[in-house]
């Protein structure tokens, strides 16, 4: 069977809103091609898996689905099924295009369209060479439990095809394209966990010889028995556990030790992962892989790294935070100390607030500025879309005012696509903030600072404290007076600087005072 005449070309938009863009693969078992598009409306990048009508190379019919379309009903109901279920190991469904929908072309017999996964492919991964095999453990572990998470709900994934896999840039292995083929079972999904594990530790695809083709990959060899090779064959220091996991889901299905279900690949995987965390003081055993130059234990003979000195400088600010930190405890505890002891009526101790002149806290609006807050963390905060240029907020807390985080850029302005975005800041404590400093050359942005009660909470658990606008060019300093002690922050973009289509905020430090002398 081939594809007919193709309407499905770059630039094509289908239901009249997404535009083709970049083919990334192909599923000839599903009959579905896999592209990167662009959603018109909203601005923002979508994945779609299309489904061609078929029709003989000879151009005669026979069969009795000549054209595919009985299997392709079969996949688009299936996928209409699954469109509430949502896990961080699979993109999300955003929109199902049955035949016959307004802006689909003839050939095309349904279309399903995915949020667009960002990272690279099994195939983009592996060409660097070969990754760690604990790295790989982690990678895949989401995935396998998206998976365990579909079976419970009578769902199956269909990632035993490698261009339905990405990796993303944290590491983490996503189901990408839906409209996996109508006869996949739960068992072939276990089979794809396999397999996925299996590249990331060999560079070998070990399912089908033909998927590995288009997916630029090469095929695993076969055993006698016709299973491939456990990976410690073919490179060092891959754990027993891995190299049993891999046989056991690849394996026959009769053999003994086969692994039948993905919620035995979940725990196997983060039961691998947890012995790794707590062996973390013993050197590892050798894999083949030099060690990367964030890793605790380096290989003999590495050439020590260059001295760095944005991060001296950032290690000297923070043993000064940790000594002001420590002196202004012993301080607290000596003054403690010196109330108990001490005779008369002396000003009164005011514990976890400010202090004013006179002993007492200070009026309502005017707290009295401290030292500077050390921040533990600090992420980016967006629940509708991608998180913008995730990779790079810890700019905002590094002490360098000439690096920052941005935004991408929108076409619209806030709330058009979605209400807005935000950097997440937590601390290691609760703190009594009196004011913060935004240094941002985003004029017109307009930033609403908010409380939370933990790092990952809803927008509706947040508190709004104040909202201000940021200057241009410059810090803007807001004030937090009379705010009650906080463990986490939200600094709420929720208007974006810029005009005329081109709508973004810049942010390069953000500074954060306690109250108090």
């Amino acid at each position: 069977m081939s594809a007919s005449a193709p309407s499905t070309t770059a630039g094509t938009v289908f239901g009249g809103r997404y535009r083709l863009r970049t083919r990334v693969g192909s599923d000839t078992a599903a009959g579905a091609e896999f592209w990167r598009a662009e959603d018109t409306i909203l601005r923002r990048d979508v994945a779609l898996s299309i489904l061609r009508r078929l029709e003989r190379e000879d151009g005669a019919v026979g069969g009795d689905d000549p054209t595919g379309s009985t299997r392709a009903g079969e996949m688009v109901v299936r996928a209409l099924r699954s469109g509430s279920f949502e896990h961080d190991g699979c993109a999300r469904l955003f929109d199902v295009l049955a035949p016959g929908h307004a802006g689909v072309p003839t050939d095309v017999l349904g279309v399903a369209v995915t949020e667009w996964v960002p990272g690279r492919s099994l195939a983009e991964v592996i060409a660097d060479g070969m990754i760690k095999p604990l790295a790989a453990a982690r990678a895949v572990a989401p995935l396998a439990a998206a998976a365990e998470e579909a079976h419970r709900h009578g769902l199956v994934l269909g990632c035993d095809h490698p261009q339905r896999v990405r990796i993303t840039a944290d590491g983490r292995a996503r189901l990408s394209f839906a409209l996996p083929r109508p006869d996949i079972t739960p068992a072939d999904d276990v089979r794809g966990l396999g397999a996925v594990l299996y590249t990331l530790l060999t560079t070998r695809w070990p399912l089908s010889g033909a998927d590995a083709a288009r997916a630029g990959l090469a095929t695993a060899d076969r055993a006698p028995g016709g299973a491939p090779p456990p990976p410690s064959a073919q490179r060092p220091g891959v754990p027993m556990e891995l190299d049993t996991l891999t046989v056991g889901t690849l394996g026959p299905s009769d053999a003994a030790g086969h692994v039948h279900t993905a919620a035995a690949v979940r725990t196997l995987l983060n039961e691998v992962v947890e012995e790794d965390d707590r062996s973390a003081l013993f050197p590892p055993v050798p894999d083949g892989v030099p060690s990367g130059p964030g890793d605790v234990w380096q290989d003999r003979g590495r050439a020590p790294a260059r001295a760095d000195p944005r991060r001296r400088r950032n290690l000297l600010l923070g043993l000064s935070a940790l000594a002001l930190g420590v002196v202004s405890v012993l301080g607290f505890v000596g003054v403690q100390v010196g109330a108990i002891f001490s005779e008369g009526d002396g000003p009164r101790i005011v514990v976890n607030g400010p202090v004013g002149p006179s002993g007492a806290p200070p009026e309502e609006g005017s707290a009295a500025e401290g030292g500077v807050v050390a921040v533990a963390g600090v992420e980016v905060y967006d629940e509708v879309g991608d998180r913008d240029n995730a990779g790079r907020v810890s700019r905002v807390i590094d002490g360098d005012r000439e690096s920052g985080w941005r935004t991408v850029t929108y076409r619209q302005q806030f709330p058009a696509l979605k209400p807005g975005i935000g950097i997440m800041v937590s601390f290691a404590s609760a703190v009594q903030l009196s004011s913060l400093t935004v240094d941002s050359p985003s004029a017109g942005s307009v930033v609403e600072i908010r409380a939370s009660p933990k790092a990952d909470a809803a927008f509706e658990e947040t508190t709004p404290i104040k909202d201000s606008p940021l200057g241009a060019g410059g810090a803007t300093q807001i004030s937090l007076a009379g705010s009650q002690p906080l463990t986490h922050v939200l600094v709420w973009v929720s208007e974006l600087g810029g005009g005329n289509g081109e709508f973004s905020t810049e942010i390069d430090e953000i500074e954060f005072r306690r109250a108090g002398a």
